[in-house]
C-alpha cells in the first residue's frame, strides 16, 4: 500500500553489471518471500544519503539467471513487501538510432513487447484486472533521471521506445531492420514485463536503458560480439552507479501519493465482482492488491 504521506522507498533493479550500488550504509541482504516463487536473488536493504533504497539484481549475483528465466512476477512481488513505493530500472540495451551510439543512456518512456515465454500478468483466473498502460512509465521519476544525467554529464535522451525482444539470442539483421522500421530507439531483454507488473503493484517505474552496442543493423557494427559489448557495459555500470546515486536524494521529498496515478493504478482495474473471486488468489495478491482488496 502507498498512502498518502508514506515515505518513499526506492527501488533499484540492476541489469547487466550492475549487481550492487555504491555508498549505501547501514546495508543488509535478506531473503523476502514471494508468493509468486524465488526472487533473482535477496535483497539488498541499506541508506543513501538518508534515503531508504533495497536494490535487486535482475540477474541474480554473478549474472546466473537469462533473460527468459526471471522471474519477473516475484521480483517486483518481493519489492513491494519491502516497502518499494519507486523502482528504477538500470539495464543494457542495444541502439536502433544513429544518434544514440555507445555510452548514451535512453530514459525510455514507451514499450513494444515482443517476448512470447513469460508471465506477464500477477491477475489471472479467479481475479481479473485490466490496468492502464498507454503511459507505462512515470513521468515524475524520468524527470527526476533527466536532471541527475545533466548534473553528472551523461549523455542522455529523455523519451524513446524499448523493443523488449525474448533473446537470448541477439536480433538477425531482418528484425533489427523491422524494429527501426518501427522507429524503435533501443532493444533489449529485460524491460517486460517488468513495467508491466510493476503498474499493477502500484509502484512508480523509470527505465534507465544504457546503450552498449549499435544491435547489427549498423554498416559498421553488423555484427554484436560479447567481448565488444563487456567492455562498454562496464563503463555504463560505472555511470550507472553514480546516476544511481544522484538521483536518490532528489525522490525522497515527496510527501503525497504520485501525481501522476502510478499509486493508484488499480483504483477501477478490478473486473471480477467481489462474491465471485478466488479466496486463493486474494491471498497471493495480498501484497500487490491489497490496497483494494
Amino acid at each position: 500500500m502507498t498512502a498518502s504521506g508514506t515515505p518513499p522507498v526506492i527501488g533499484v533493479i540492476g541489469g547487466s553489471g550492475i549487481y550492487d550500488i555504491d555508498g549505501l550504509e547501514n546495508t543488509r541482504w535478506e531473503a523476502v518471500t514471494s508468493s509468486f516463487g524465488e526472487p533473482s536473488d535477496q535483497l539488498l536493504f541499506g541508506e543513501l544519503a538518508g534515503q531508504k533504497m533495497v536494490f535487486l539484481p535482475r540477474h541474480g549475483r554473478g549474472h546466473r539467471i537469462p533473460p527468459s528465466e526471471v522471474n519477473y512476477r516475484a521480483n517486483v512481488d518481493a519489492l513491494k513487501r519491502a516497502g518499494v513505493t519507486e523502482i528504477l530500472s538500470v539495464s543494457a540495451c542495444g541502439s536502433l538510432k544513429e544518434h544514440l551510439p555507445p555510452g548514451t543512456f535512453v530514459i525510455a518512456d514507451q514499450f513494444i513487447d515482443r517476448t512470447i515465454a513469460r508471465e506477464k500478468s500477477f491477475f489471472g483466473t479467479g481475479l481479473v484486472a485490466h490496468v492502464a498502460l498507454g503511459h507505462p512509465v512515470c513521468g515524475r521519476l524520468g524527470d527526476a533521471v533527466e536532471a541527475a544525467c545533466k548534473e553528472v554529464g551523461i549523455p542522455a535522451q529523455r523519451g524513446g521506445t524499448y523493443l523488449a525482444m525474448e533473446g537470448p539470442q541477439f536480433s538477425t539483421l531482418a528484425e533489427s531492420n523491422l524494429y527501426r522500421s518501427w522507429d524503435c530507439d533501443v532493444i533489449g531483454m529485460t524491460n517486460m514485463p517488468e513495467a508491466k507488473l510493476a503498474r499493477e503493484a502500484e509502484i512508480c517505474y523509470a527505465t534507465v536503458a544504457m546503450v552498449t552496442d549499435f544491435d547489427c543493423w549498423h554498416p559498421d557494427h553488423d555484427h554484436v560480439t560479447v567481448d565488444a559489448i563487456i567492455k562498454v557495459l562496464l563503463d555504463n555500470a560505472e555511470k550507472g552507479r553514480t546516476l544511481v546515486k544522484q538521483v536518490a536524494p532528489k525522490l525522497s521529498g515527496r510527501t503525497e501519493t504520485c501525481s501522476h496515478g502510478c499509486h493508484t493504478a488499480l483504483e477501477h482495474a478490478l473486473i471480477t465482482a467481489p462474491d465471485a473471486r478466488d479466496p486463493e488468489m486474494v491471498e497471493k495478491l495480498a501484497a500487490v492488491a491489497g490496497r483494494v482488496l
